[in-house]
């Protein structure tokens, strides 16, 4: 069997993964607490953890791990939301530590983001998702 370019891809995401860690340490945050800060900087105020988790793939242990931290640093508090839900919302100090240190990482983004044509853009987009789909389904028929 040829594993080459499924290889190929898992290499690339591993790699990109890497870079964001780079980022994480570069900005003096860890990878949980930067994946956090950019969900709710991205989704706005009030994200729930399990939103976070959803979107993130970070265990909800982790997320709550992390957020306890924040909470202790004064840069996130926890409100209820609907149902069992918590909300992670930014302080005053909260907002200005993202917009220090997760910003930078919007603006890397969408200059890159931008260097593609809308075609390009798509393309992307419609590949990722369909090779995200194939994974979900080919995972929950084989393990």
């Amino acid at each position: 069997m040829h594993y080459l370019k499924a290889g190929e891809y898992t290499y690339l995401a591993g790699e990109i993964n890497a870079l964001y860690h780079e980022a994480a340490v570069k900005m003096g945050v860890s990878d949980s607490v930067q994946n956090i800060l950019y969900v709710i900087r991205e989704k706005g105020a009030g994200c729930s953890q399990s939103e976070i988790s959803r979107l993130t793939g970070i265990s909800r242990q982790t997320i709550n791990s992390a957020v306890r931290k924040l909470e202790q640093e004064g840069i996130a508090y926890l409100e209820p939301g609907r149902g069992r839900n918590t909300l992670v919302c930014l302080t005053e100090k909260g907002e200005a530590y993202a917009r220090e240190k997760i910003d930078p990482l919007f603006e890397i983004e969408n200059a890159i983001w931008n260097e593609w044509t809308p075609e390009e853009q798509q393309e992307y987009l419609r590949l990722t998702q369909k090779y995200r789909d194939a994974l979900k389904k080919y995972l929950n028929a084989r393990l």
